[in-house]
């Protein structure tokens, strides 16, 4: 019996986000830079989901990031941010005017470093900026601590993260901004889009000023009358997203649980000793583990017809960013870290196929 391909990252979708897209198509409403429409009920159903104070829905979760950093006037000024993530976080801080400055990771989580984070503040940090990476939450309660301590802000990059948990409160709830990405490759699948989550001392001006900045700047608008007193950008959800991202949030954590109970499983039975802890609170937007030889072992595993991927190159490492620091953890993880497969489209036999890999790997 021939053995099919097992995908990195794999939508699940039905006839319900089909018909919702035709549905869609043939009202000829596609898009709308006020936000009408499917985003506008996409933006109060995660809003709902999470039990965050207020939610923009955007056209990516770089465009959340950098939209996000804008409520803070942060030229000239340090954002604290680990090196191990998309370069989009970075990316971000540059578009606002910032200092990337790049902490290094938890070795058990390769979430950002609480102890790290305080040897790194000085008299020009403004924003800690941590990513949940695959999914994992960080360490909330003692980031939180600090930034209180400090006078500091906490902007969230939840691009892993939907759906997971700190201390039984969704991640979406805990800084003033959280930032989450819906790719085809994300838990909560669209073909493009991102949304801001506004908490604490977030109000509606704070929503006013990202609404009018993610559609050009544009205010005030009644009828075909409106201003533009800000510069703005064109980062406005289109409604073939939302209608997907409104389907696709009626079911997140029923698929988030499949993908933890997959992450049970490679916890449990693949036998390395560097690998993703289980926790039952992540959204396990992947399962990662540490290999030697790691070229040696994607190859291994694509002849097994299993595709694996890598997240991330460091962002230190690349030349807009590169410099002569040397994070101890991040630096090690970069040449050894693999990423499993954990959508939900995985049968039983694929995840014993992936599991009888790694450890087949691991006693050559």
């Amino acid at each position: 019996m021939v053995q099919r391909w097992i995908k990195l990252f794999d939508p699940s979708i039905n006839k319900n986000e089909e018909k919702a897209v035709v549905k869609t198509l043939k009202s000829k409403f596609w898009a709308t830079g006020s936000g009408d429409g499917n985003v506008e009920k996409f933006e109060k159903g995660f809003k709902k989901y999470l039990g965050s104070k207020k939610c923009v829905a955007v056209n990516s979760g770089t465009a959340a990031l950098h939209l996000a950093l804008s409520l803070i006037d942060i030229k000239g000024k340090e954002v604290l941010l680990p090196s191990l993530s998309f370069a989009s976080t970075a990316h971000a801080v540059l578009y606002n005017g910032g200092i990337p400055k790049f902490v290094d990771v938890d070795e058990k989580t390769l979430c950002i470093d609480p102890n790290e984070i305080e040897k790194k503040i000085t008299q020009k940090t403004s924003i800690i900026l941590p990513v949940h990476f695959a999914g994992m939450s960080c360490k909330l309660d003692k980031i939180l601590k600090i930034c209180n301590d400090n006078n500091l802000k906490l902007i969230e990059d939840a691009a892993h993260a939907s759906g997971s948990k700190f201390q039984n409160k969704k991640i979406g709830t805990h800084g003033m901004a959280v930032c989450f990405s819906f790719h085809p490759v994300k838990n909560l699948a669209m073909p493009t889009g991102g949304l801001i989550s506004l908490n604490g001392e977030m109000n509606s001006k704070n929503e006013q000023d990202i609404k009018s900045r993610r559609w050009c700047g544009i205010s005030n608008r009644k009828g075909t009358a409106y201003d533009v007193k800000e510069l703005g950008w064109n980062y406005y959800m289109n409604e073939f997203s939302a209608t997907i991202g409104l389907e696709q949030l009626r079911k997140l954590d029923r698929l988030n649980s499949i993908r933890t109970n997959t992450a049970k499983r490679f916890f449990d039975e693949i036998k390395l000793e560097n690998k993703m802890q289980f926790e039952k609170d992540c959204s396990y937007h992947f399962y990662w583990i540490r290999v030697k030889k790691r070229s040696k072992f994607i190859d291994f595993m694509k002849n097994h017809k299993i595709e694996t991927g890598i997240h991330y190159k460091p962002i230190h490492k690349m030349s807009l960013y590169s410099n002569k620091i040397k994070l101890k953890v991040t630096d090690k993880i970069a040449n050894d870290i693999v990423s499993l497969p954990t959508h939900p489209n995985l049968s039983q036999d694929d995840i014993s196929r992936i599991i009888n890999a790694v450890n087949k790997w691991k006693n050559n």
